[in-house]
């Protein structure tokens, strides 16, 4: 071991700083949070990370994750950079000294001038809201014969127009093409159904103000009755509409059914245009009588009928918009000549509302206290762990300063910034930290650190728990690890570049590991598994919550299965083909006896002869699969349980069998079965009976339970029902007794929606599906919901930049945590003949070449299996596997647009889905189209060799 080479000491040296240097404390209501150097120590810590939301907002219309209605004009400050940062009044020579004068104020006097000895500016990066307005106009163009429709924006943006007609003979609200005289220049054709055209930078004649605007040439008398829109930003991504339909510009007068209609017609009183407050309306009616008006049928909507056409009309809505600002703070130390003490001077260019929660701590560990008097004017105490102190504007009112008398023999100087209530900026996701002691200003880690602050809109501080959570799989990975590149035979049998391999894995895991600690917000890195052609690593041991990482699995069963009576049977006759097919998991139906046919009411949790088969046909079917390599996994339901007998009440809540159980098992606050157990530590769920996972006995019967299964039964891993019902902590408890191969929960929750629309943004959807992984300690995956819903609207609705996030990475759990992301686009409650959240329809294949090429585990659906989907799949399953992609593959997303999206895995594949064209470039290798269906593609990459010279 001695005699490792250096690369190696210096990689293991990397994984013990990383852990070292993520010491973090929070004061106040936060938990005090420590990383240790030593890899055991970290078990002693909290389990789960807060869940961050948004605090709901009471605005009428929300655009998307990007936009939001906003009733006040916001005054939006401008970013500066300050380079020297002196007091606000300079004085000459002196510098400023403190002096205490009471316990609740600070005085200032001056003093002969003292260098500082630290000085650091760390950016500030946030956003803030400004306001606008879109505005709709109809009037008259410079030719008297036509009119002009102008849609415009005075927010700067990326604006596109995306818009189509209706025409009068059209009851239906499909939109159709304009015609070809009416598309501005600029257009684009979106299939057969709409055009997109881009809004141009122009001085608008609305106000005079600068403003994003396109015009559009509209005959009167003609066949459109209407022309309808949403608008769009493509910087954003951000769609406008109004209450999740689209915008309607009537242009023959006749009454229909939309609250979402612009501008105004006689006979109709004033329509509730959707973009606010009419400013002004013009209304002329051709002379027709209240019979015409009144007729009804095709002929009061055909064209050469007399309407009531809209003369003239202008219509507005304020809107707001967020906005990236870059703000900075600077922090300078220095020596008071006469007292000794610190001088900490803290300037900034937020506005001058900005507040300084604060403290100090004696040692490295960073623990938050709160220093000695004197404090400076407006300070407060905050719940004896900090100090709240408001900053104090500059002359100019350009920014704000603050100024920190401190005692000497302190380490360090604590601080966040808080803005409002929802707005908290910190350093890299911690605390800002300003050492104190001289000997350590030098080397100060925190000024090597390039800032990445955000903004945490994480509602009152006040209100947050922080706790910490970790991930036992990451601690056994990196020991396994660590051993194996110790191990006797290493050195001698390993090659150079096979040692690196498990070193790059090391350092990826503590960089996980170092993340789920540091950041506030679980934007997990990417884990790589690092393969190489010459040499075979050794594998390292198995984590529960991801197998190998390379596993594809196969859901074996759909909601009809159980009807057979004996689905074992036929799906071991299945065995062999899905094992040829590359499966490497399947996923059995729950076992036990249950009220149900499809065994999610389970009663007897022993009895396992169900509707799909007896015991022995199951032990069989089990047996035959481990025969051609495939493990399985058992559906268990955990969370609830039919009962047996009723109480004294009438109410079933007592149970049988085996496991005779009384209403001590079942919840208290479910009232339809009257436990008296515990409260739940999940959601309810109402058809049955909710056990009390609380129980010492319940637990000690479930772990007996999962350990038969495992062994009798030969189960090699668990797919968990309804785990929203349960905390994660549990399933651990669970996982770590029965020591699965691998174990999945089913943790469903709603996506973000407004007015009926996806939201863009799903940061909160994936984050609780994180804390619930997180609450197990990593010990299990989650199927990604996430990445389904996405996929959902990116497909159905051509929105394929959906695809991407913000900071250009996969929007589900994959682009999170991809090694627990299990990825699926249809299961039996999903599809099959329940279709609750039925896949696009034909654009399965699309689903599948997406997660079949990108991390996390996929999952593949009995119905696509055994379709004429089949060979489709199976030449995906084979790509994945040659290419040896796995959870941990890291993708590099090229392109998310209106209509296609393009990543590249692993720098070995590259895919594209959508209608829309891409061909990767060349570079170190080449590419060539593997495998080609409806509207997606595959590439594999080859090395590029250079032809030898001739001399």
């Amino acid at each position: 071991m001695r005699s490792t080479t250096t690369s190696l000491i210096l990689s293991i040296n990397f994984v013990a700083f990383m852990f070292s240097v993520s010491r973090v404390a929070v004061a106040h209501t936060m938990s005090t949070v420590r990383i240790e150097p030593l890899l055991q120590d970290l078990h002693h810590y909290g389990r789960q990370k807060p869940s961050h939301r948004r605090p709901q907002s009471n605005h009428p219309l929300k655009l998307s994750s990007s936009f939001t209605a906003f009733p006040k004009k916001l005054v939006v400050s401008n970013s500066r950079s300050f380079c020297y940062f002196q007091p606000p009044t300079p004085r000459r020579g002196p510098t400023l000294g403190v002096r205490a004068a009471s316990t609740d104020t600070t005085t200032v006097e001056t003093s002969e001038s003292t260098d500082p000895i630290y000085k650091k500016t760390f950016p500030l990066k946030r956003t803030e809201v400004v306001e606008g307005k879109i505005f709709v106009k109809l009037d008259h163009g410079k030719n008297e014969k036509k009119w002009v429709l102008t849609v415009g924006c005075n927010l700067p943006g990326k604006w596109v127009l995306h818009w189509g007609v209706s025409f009068v003979d059209d009851v239906s609200c499909e939109w159709e093409q304009p015609p070809s005289e009416m598309r501005p220049a600029g257009s684009v054709p979106i299939k057969d159904y709409a055009i997109e055209t881009p809004l141009k930078e122009s001085l608008s004649s609305v106000g005079g103000d600068t403003s994003y605007e396109v015009k559009i040439d509209v005959k009167p008398n003609s066949a459109i009755a209407a022309i309808n829109f949403v608008l769009k930003d493509e910087e954003t991504g951000a769609w406008y509409q109004h209450r999740g339909s689209d915008f309607r510009v009537p242009l023959v007068a006749y009454p229909q059914d939309d609250d979402n209609v612009v501008g105004a017609t006689k006979g109709f009183g004033m329509w509730p245009g959707v973009l606010g407050k009419l400013s002004n309306v013009f209304v002329k009616a051709e002379s027709s009588n209240s019979k015409d008006q009144d007729s009804s049928g095709s002929e009061s909507r055909h064209p050469q009928q007399k309407t009531t056409c809209v003369e003239g009309f202008y219509e507005e809505l304020p809107i707001a918009k967020e906005i990236s600002v870059n703000n900075s703070v600077t922090v300078s130390v220095s020596k008071c000549p006469e007292t000794a003490k610190n001088l900490l001077y803290l300037e900034t260019d937020l506005p001058d509302n900005a507040v300084v929660h604060w403290g100090v701590c004696r040692d490295d560990t960073k623990t938050w206290e709160i220093p000695a008097a004197p404090h400076p004017p407006e300070t407060v105490v905050f719940k004896d762990k900090a100090l709240r102190t408001r900053l104090q504007q500059k002359e100019g009112g350009n920014g704000c300063w603050g100024l920190f008398t401190l005692e000497e023999g302190l380490a360090g100087f604590l601080f966040l910034l808080k803005l409002n209530e929802s707005t908290w900026l910190r350093c890299v996701g911690n605390d800002f930290y300003i050492p104190l002691s001289s000997s350590k200003n030098a080397n100060v880690v925190q000024s090597e650190i390039q800032s990445k602050d955000a903004q945490v809109p994480d509602g009152s501080t006040e209100a947050v728990e922080e706790s910490t959570a970790y991930a036992d799989g990451l601690i056994n990975e990196m020991r396994n690890l660590v051993s194996d590149v110790f191990s006797d035979k290493s050195p001698r049998t390993r090659s150079k570049k096979a040692q690196e391999a498990i070193l790059q894995e090391i350092e990826k895991l503590a960089a996980e590991a170092y993340s789920i600690f540091r950041t506030t917000v679980p934007t997990l890195p990417e884990e790589t598994i690092a393969e190489t052609e010459e040499v075979k690593v050794a594998p390292a041991k198995i984590c529960s919550g991801t197998g190998t990482g390379f596993e594809i699995l196969c859901q074996g069963f759909n909601w009809e299965s159980s009807k057979s009576g004996r689905w074992y049977m036929e799906l071991k006759s299945k065995a062999a083909l899905l094992s040829s097919l590359g499966f490497t998991v399947i996923w059995f139906p729950p076992p036990t006896e249950s009220v149900s046919p499809e065994g999610y009411m389970p009663r007897d949790l022993y009895n396992l002869n169900s509707r799909y088969g007896n015991m022995d046909e199951l032990k069989e079917t089990v047996k035959v699969f481990h025969d051609v390599g495939i493990k399985v996994l058992g559906d268990a339901v955990l969370n609830h349980r039919c009962a047996h007998y009723r109480n004294q009440n009438g109410v079933w809540n007592i149970f049988g069998g085996r496991l005779n159980w009384d209403d001590r098992a079942v919840v208290a606050d479910d009232p339809h079965f009257q436990g008296r157990g515990n409260k739940s530590s999940g959601d309810s769920f109402h058809a049955a009976p909710n056990i009390d996972h609380s129980q010492d006995f319940v637990r000690k019967d479930i772990r007996e339970w999962l350990c038969w299964l495992r062994n009798d039964i030969g189960y090699d891993g668990w797919r968990l029902d309804f785990v929203r019902g349960f905390w994660g902590g549990y399933v651990r408890d669970y996982v770590d007794a029965s020591e699965p191969y691998f174990a999945v929960g089913e943790y469903w929750d709603s996506l973000s929606y407004t007015y009926g629309e996806m939201d863009r943004n799903q940061d909160a959807h994936r984050q609780r599906i994180v804390d619930w992984i997180n609450a197990t300690n990593g010990t299990c995956g989650a199927f990604d919901v996430t990445t389904k819903g996405i996929l959902h609207a990116a497909l159905e609705r051509c929105e394929y930049w959906r695809l991407s996030d913000e900071k250009g990475k996969p929007p589900g759990v994959l682009g999170w945590w991809p090694s627990r992301a299990v990825t699926f686009i249809e299961n039996h409650d999903t599809g099959s003949t329940q279709g609750h959240w039925r896949f696009p329809k034909g654009k399965e294949m699309q689903g599948y070449a997406y997660i079949l090429t990108h991390p996390g585990t996929p999952t593949v659906f009995y119905d696509h299996i055994f379709s004429h989907y089949q060979s489709e799949i199976a030449a995906l399953i084979s790509l994945r596997n040659r290419n040896k992609l796995n959870c941990r593959s890291l993708v590099k997303i090229t392109k998310a647009e209106r209509d296609v999206y393009a990543a590249i895995i692993d720098e070995k594949v590259a895919i594209k889905i959508g209608p829309g064209h891409y061909e990767p470039a060349s570079g170190p290798q080449n590419w060539n189209k593997s495998l080609e269906g409806g509207d997606y593609k595959v590439w594999e990459a080859s090395l590029v060799f250079s032809a030898p010279v001739c001399v």
